[in-house]
């Protein structure tokens, strides 16, 4: 039973309502995505969903571009790149008479419910649109193109906007749909790019989308580690050319084989002139010799399918468009639905139109330190921690500290952990510490696997997959004494941990250990990192987006590979341990029909509808069907037993396949996502672990000892913040018997996959349905975002 504070969406009613979906502006992959979620979800609450083709052109033609839509018109398009229902400039929607042709049209079908999918001058049109509608209305009334009690019935016109932009350039989000995906294409072609340039010791300079916004540039070379960036908001100080060249022949000198260049197409100097690639290629042949190659990536950036992120985020905003739709009063103004670190919230579209057009402003009028402030928190926090890894320094130069912080890897490698030792090193070198890297975990470390690690010795790694330190799950309490002996050796001030519940259980056993051994009495901070995602203290670990993209492909081919079959059904079982992270998210992504996990539980009269709600789907146009189960969901309803059981009761009707997808989920190169995320927090963890060490330095001793709560800490993001917590605190929240923390965030959108694959559910939306504020927003959150 629901509980009685739960605001619950069961009590929205569409009934009578028509909701239109619309995609305008430039096309961004995971449009289709949103569109799927607005007519499931629109069809789910009893409205009528129509499609608008070709955006506000179909609009004002109407006819055969303004269709109703059924459950099966949207089969298929989640993992299509583009937009199915077409995109494209409409000059005659900017004239009025236009506009008065679009209204009669929606008007003529009942449609006073509008979706738009699109960047800022989509939505500010819309906006006209909804502030112009009743005048519209009276002027159709007046020419006898609609009756009086039509303009009466659909007098109000409500509009929620979602943002479709590759560009990432919008104010008020911290992700735009298609950016994430974006950032894929750029990081493929970058990987490729690595592999030929390294074995001809060249210079790439790469050029990257983004006329007004240097998100895709800025990223991309936090997520290669490029050597230098060229972005709008930041251009680079008066004499850039000679500190580019400079650095890059240092780089060459220490045998760096490869240079990447990042450049936004609308990069500019300080004095507003455009630096283009060529620009920067000439100036690297003519000032070094280089052998340099330019490689312009241009529109290979919005297509392919969507990623996993892109895919989950558009059908959580699609989901919540509908239910911002039917809330809506006359009087609510026009919102638009946003992601805040990991939550959706609504804000008001103008206040976003306008921060968008004050970023421009201040960038026209030079203010670029504003205009990065306007940006939002993520912007900023990935420019600064740009800056922090590429420092314009000698090593020479930098400060000296005399700490020593020791690095390691501990349970099941994940993507993202080279990337994140790699910060490490580096952002501890620039704070004058001497890092030290410890090969195989804590077993590694006590056998004395330690050594110093320079900043050369992490070149390369943001992009490699696995652990190049190694990594064991062996937890310390089997070799405190060495532990502690080489601690006392090495000099070791503080450590940094980058793992998974290993490295949470090791870290609580170290504090306990400290009233016997006082080498443990240091600072220690541990960044998350396990494609299970099941780490206490945080609601994203390290890994789980690139797991997450292996599942969705892994998922899209299985699916493709039944094409021109007969009907059929796929069993596919992820890993997680008892996590089901990995297998609702997984199903979120590739559009699953049921997702089995052990939160959960299930049992024989859930499994038997499950079958006979496929069968009935399967009688109708649809012919594949996918069930993800978790591979701890349950002791007794295997994945065998569940293949059996579908193959038997769907025997007739459909045939079944079983897939175990294994290791495949830990391996591959890391995805953007996993690389920024690991590159940011390390950094963080780093800066953290720099103050701690001055807290803690007895000048009398000449020692570092800590043994509070609070110095062995793990860095977490918890809903829109990334949060330092004692492990002390995290001890109640945990489940130690099935490693998994007790209450999880994801399970709230439990309810979006079943509602998508149109099963009656209750969906608990107590959280959303408030409108904020964008400064509000900022101010919640400047503690930081991925």
């Amino acid at each position: 039973m629901a509980q009685p504070d739960k605001k619950l969406f069961e009590n929205l009613s569409g009934k009578g309502k028509a909701i239109g979906v619309l995609t305008s502006g430039g096309d961004a992959q995971g449009m289709n995505a949103a569109v799927r979620a607005v007519v499931r979800m629109g069809i789910y609450v009893q409205a009528k969903v129509y499609f608008i083709y070709e955006g506000y052109q179909g609009m004002v033609d109407g006819g055969d571009n303004i269709e109703e839509v059924s459950w099966e018109s949207v089969s298929s398009i989640l993992q299509v790149g583009g937009t199915v229902i077409g995109s494209a400039r409409c000059k005659s929607f900017r004239n009025r008479e236009g506009r008065l042709q679009a209204a009669c049209n929606l008007v003529q079908r009942g449609i006073t419910n509008l979706c738009v999918i699109g960047g800022d001058g989509s939505l500010t049109g819309a906006n006209l649109f909804r502030e112009e509608w009743s005048g519209l209305l009276d002027e159709l009334v007046q020419t006898g193109k609609i009756e009086a009690e039509a303009a009466k019935e659909y007098a109000h016109l409500n509009i929620v906007g979602m943002v479709g932009s590759i560009d990432n350039d919008f104010c008020g989000t911290d992700m735009t749909i298609g950016t994430d995906s974006a950032l894929h294409r750029i990081m493929e072609v970058v990987d490729a790019i690595m592999t030929t340039a390294l074995s001809h010791q060249r210079t790439f300079v790469l050029e990257v989308m983004g006329r007004h916004c240097g998100y895709l540039a800025l990223v991309s070379a936090l997520a290669c580690g490029a050597d230098w960036m060229f972005i709008p908001e930041s251009p680079p100080e008066e004499g850039w050319e000679d500190l580019m060249c400079n650095k890059l022949s240092e780089n060459r000198a220490r045998k760096k084989r490869l240079n990447i260049i990042i450049v936004s197409e609308g990069a500019i100097d300080c004095h507003n002139k455009p630096i283009t690639s060529d620009l920067v290629k000439d100036l690297v042949v003519k000032r070094l010799g280089f052998d340099t190659r330019v490689t312009i990536l241009g529109h290979v950036q919005r297509g392919g399918t969507p990623s996993a992120f892109d895919r989950i985020l558009a059908s959580r905003m699609g989901v919540d468009c509908v239910l911002a739709l039917l809330e809506a009063t006359p009087e609510t103004p026009a919102c638009v639905v946003s992601l805040c670190g990991n939550q959706a919230v609504r804000l008001p579209l103008m206040e976003c139109v306008q921060m968008t057009q004050e970023v421009q402003k201040a960038m026209d009028e030079r203010r670029f330190e504003d205009a990065v402030r306007l940006r939002g928190r993520s912007f900023e926090n990935n420019l600064n921690t740009y800056k922090l890894l590429s420092h314009k320094k000698n090593i020479s130069e930098l400060p000296k500290s005399n700490f020593n912080v020791a690095v390691l890897n501990v349970g099941a490698p994940a993507a993202g952990m080279n990337a994140a030792v790699r910060s490490a090193v580096r952002v501890g070198i620039t704070e004058g510490h001497k890092m030290f890297a410890v090969n195989d975990g804590f077993e590694g470390f006590a056998k004395g696997q330690i050594k110093e690690i320079k900043w050369g010795g992490v070149g390369g790694w943001t992009g490699q997959g696995g652990s190049l330190l190694g990594t064991k799950r062996t937890l310390p309490a089997k070799y405190f004494d060495q532990i502690a002996e080489q601690i006392r050796t090495n000099k070791i001030h503080a450590l940094l941990v980058i793992g998974g519940f290993e490295a949470f259980e090791s870290m609580m056993q170290l504090v306990e250990a400290r009233g016997t051994y006082e080498e443990y009495c240091i600072p220690m901070c541990i960044v998350p990192a396990t494609i299970s995602n099941n780490v206490p203290g945080t609601d994203l670990s390290l890994g789980a987006d690139t797991a997450l993209n292996a599942i969705m492909e892994t998922c899209d081919r299985i699916k493709q590979s039944a094409s021109g079959t007969k009907r059929r059904v796929f069993i596919i079982e992820t890993m997680g341990g008892y996590c089901g992270y990995l297998a609702n998210m997984g199903g979120l992504a590739a559009g699953a029909d049921a997702a089995y996990i052990f939160e959960e539980s299930f049992d024989i009269r859930e499994l038997q509808a499950n079958v006979e709600h496929l069968t009935e789907k399967m009688k109708t146009s649809i012919q594949r069907g996918l069930i993800l189960r978790n591979e701890n969901s349950n002791e007794n309803y295997t994945t065998d037993f569940i293949y059996q059981l579908y193959s038997e009761e769907g025997r007739g009707v459909f045939d079944c396949r079983k897939n175990v997808l294994g290791h495949m989920q830990q391996g591959g190169a890391p995805s953007p996502f996993d690389r920024n995320f690991g590159t940011k927090i390390s950094a963080k963890a780093v800066q953290w672990i720099s103050k701690k060490l001055k807290e803690t330095y007895r000048n009398d001793e000449g020692r570092v000892f800590a043994n509070t709560d609070d110095s062995v800490c793990l860095l977490g993001m918890r809903r829109r913040n990334l949060l330092f917590q004692p492990v002390t605190q995290l001890k109640d929240e945990t489940d130690f018997k099935h490693r998994i923390p007790r209450e999880q965030w994801w399970l709230k959108m439990r309810p979006l996959m079943k509602i998508l694959a149109k099963y009656k559910t209750s969906y608990d939306i107590s959280d959303a349905g408030k409108l904020e504020h964008v400064n509000m927003c900022r101010r919640k959150d400047e503690t930081g975002a991925i």
